[in-house]
């Protein structure tokens, strides 16, 4: 199956056996309305909602969302039907076309889901759409009805049908779903080209900001990264701003975001991060749409689909946002050095490092999350944003240095995309991506991956110092009073949010979730804490009443000093003639 929109021509010589219409007259009860008409052969069948949504690995309830089903022949006569799984419904429709009604409430305003009320509408196509798994492979087709309070724009990567108004066809289901829909409140920024290719920005509510600013550096992003692979796959491409929030989902020639702009945008620290978000999306229509392993589609959508490979998917992509921004000019070298420090630091101060590999974190993203097990009392898990993009640096160095800078991880990219996208159209398996980075490099590189599979120490300087970098890992003094105790006000309370791995409190009856009620005797506050630490030093002792399951205990707990590798990067002073070509070309 090909992970690329076919022509609108070629989509209508087949049949199209699942029509969609999509209203919402609903919007202030956060009701859409779907109808669908089926033809699809059969005397039973099977319609199924999904249980997630590609680039969004987490299982979400759709099907609970489906309220005022009703299914009947073309004549309004009602099928027989019952739902047999909480995703399934089953009709007996005796080989006749199907007639299907449901409504859908979208009360999530999340990136992943379906979301609806008076000032805009925000549709995953997989929290919408209902399939049928012999139709997966087959075209299909959606008419959608904006709210009639709102102008007519209707904002996806689908193209419309000739003569029909709003009316989007799909090549197929991984299509549909891999599209999704903005409607409401809109404001279309001015376009611009790239490769002949039209970019469009469209967002919700969008507050003021320097527009045509921020266009010429969304061009500059995509100039650059599309420059990595050197073709542009897609004949158009929208990004979809969706409101304020957090996350972005990345699709074959569209983005979601939730990006609101304003005042916080107009600091440069603010741009800097936001075009590292637009940035890391936009190259995913690469690196996870196109380039991607194999178990990343076609897709299930009945289940998890695991993959050991998120630390390629995410983790590089996030090493190919700071390239992209670096070398569109947007971020200076103490900028990159900046946020890869950042990787490792997450990586290395928390427990899961020793723990947990980057493939087990890929696989296991189903039930930890993206991000880890972040409110675990004891967290073994770590995040392969965090570890992805340092092992990228240390692949692209490690293939700059064997090659005397003759390749690198960029070659990587654009054998992936053209041999395995675009030749032999399917994902690549483990195997094969080990064997095209060592044939790149022409050498064999167990150790970068032997860091991917396992919770062996990476050698950062060895690694760092192919690319003419220094990295400081010797442990100092950070904090002179350090508890280990992070605390979040919630409602009355003070509350222990999460206790750092093998700190003064993580060896006494304190738990994660547990009142923190006094301080030395007084009330607790976060105000009194933070005064209590400043005023203290290493081997002074805090008395806290802490209550947890409604027992009170007073514990004493004696103060340290804090000590850790700040892992700051920076330049060589001195750089050998191979070390200062590989650093010059990487950061420039």
């Amino acid at each position: 199956m090909a992970f690329s929109s076919i022509s609108i021509a070629d989509a209508q010589q087949k049949a199209i056996h699942m029509q969609y219409s999509v209203s919402m007259e609903k919007a202030a009860e956060h009701l859409y309305h779907v109808s669908l008409i089926s033809t699809s052969p059969g005397k039973t069948l099977d319609f199924k909602m999904c249980t997630w949504t590609p680039g969004y690995y987490q299982l979400i309830d759709f099907a609970a969302a489906v309220q005022n089903f009703s299914a009947t022949d073309a004549n309004g006569t009602s099928l027989k039907w019952e739902k047999t799984a909480p995703e399934v419904w089953h009709i007996e429709n005796k080989g006749k076309p199907v007639h299907i009604s449901y409504d859908v409430k979208a009360v999530v305003p999340f990136v992943g889901n379906v979301y609806l009320d008076e000032s805009r509408g925000y549709i995953t196509p997989g929290g919408l759409f209902l399939y049928l798994d012999q139709e997966l492979k087959n075209p299909v087709s959606v008419e959608m009805k904006p709210y009639s309070k709102w102008n007519s724009l209707v904002a996806t990567g689908l193209d419309t049908i000739p003569g029909k108004f709003h009316t989007f066809l799909a090549d197929n289901f991984d299509v549909l779903y891999d599209s999704p829909f903005l409607m409401g409140e809109l404001e279309v920024l001015p376009s611009f080209e790239v490769a002949q290719k039209p970019h469009h920005f469209i967002g919700y509510k969008l507050p003021e900001f320097d527009r045509q600013g921020f266009m010429n550096d969304l061009k500059k992003i995509v100039e650059t990264g599309s420059s990595i692979i050197g073709e542009i796959p897609y004949t158009h491409y929208s990004f979809l701003s969706i409101g304020a929030g957090g996350g972005g989902i990345e699709h074959l020639n569209s983005s979601s975001l939730s990006f609101s702009g304003g005042e916080g945008f107009n600091t440069p620290e603010a741009r800097k991060k936001l075009y590292n978000f637009i940035a890391h999306e936009y190259f995913h229509h690469y690196n996870v749409k196109r380039i991607r392993p194999i178990e990343l589609g076609p897709f299930d959508y009945s289940r998890e689909n695991h993959t050991n490979m998120l630390w390629v998917s995410e983790g590089f992509t996030v090493y190919y946002e700071y390239l992209i921004t670096r070398r569109a000019g947007i971020m200076t070298p103490e900028d990159f050095f900046k946020d890869l420090q950042q990787n490792i630091k997450n990586y290395e101060n928390q427990p899961g490092h020793l723990y947990q590999s980057a493939t087990q974190a890929s696989y296991n993203t189903w039930s930890d999350g993206p991000n880890g097990r972040v409110n675990d009392t004891f967290n073994k898990t770590i995040s392969y944003y965090d570890k992805g993009p340092i092992l990228g640096l240390m692949l692209d160095f490690n293939i700059r240095n064997a090659t005397k800078n003759k390749k690198s991880l960029d070659d990587v990219m654009r054998l992936l995309y053209y041999k395995y996208y675009k030749k032999l159209n399917r994902g690549f398996t483990e195997k094969e991506f080990r064997q095209e980075c060592e044939a790149i490099a022409g050498i064999a590189m167990p150790e970068i991956f032997e860091y991917a599979s396992t919770v062996k120490a990476p050698d950062y300087p060895k690694y760092f110092a192919m690319g003419g970098l220094k990295i400081d890992t010797v442990s100092t003094v950070q904090y002179d009073s350090w508890a280990g105790l992070n605390i979040r006000k919630q409602g009355d309370f003070l509350k222990v949010a999460s206790i750092d791995y093998q700190s003064p409190a993580w060896y006494l009856e304190i738990k994660s979730g547990s009142n923190l009620l006094e301080v030395n005797g007084i009330p607790a506050t976060p105000e009194l804490w933070y005064k209590t630490l400043e005023s203290s030093t290493a081997g002074d002792t805090v008395k806290l009443l802490v209550e947890n399951a409604g027992e009170k205990k007073l514990i004493s707990l004696v103060l340290q000093k804090r000590k850790e590798k700040t892992f700051m990067i920076s330049k060589l002073n001195e750089q050998n003639a191979l070390q200062k070509k590989i650093y010059d070309s990487w950061i420039e």
